[in-house]
């Protein structure tokens, strides 16, 4: 049963970090999408 309890434990805080991990990406390419976007407006001017 300790056994069960520690991997369950285990197992919560590899999907926390992998949700925050993930969430991280997610902004960069938001970031990455917007100067994009920035860049091709200032290049139609």
């Amino acid at each position: 049963m300790r056994k069960l309890i520690v991997l369950a434990a285990a197992a919560a805080s590899l999907i926390v970090a992998g949700c925050n991990t993930v969430s991280g990406i997610g902004r960069d390419a938001q970031a990455a999408g917007r100067a994009v976007t920035g860049a091709a407006e200032d290049a139609k001017r």
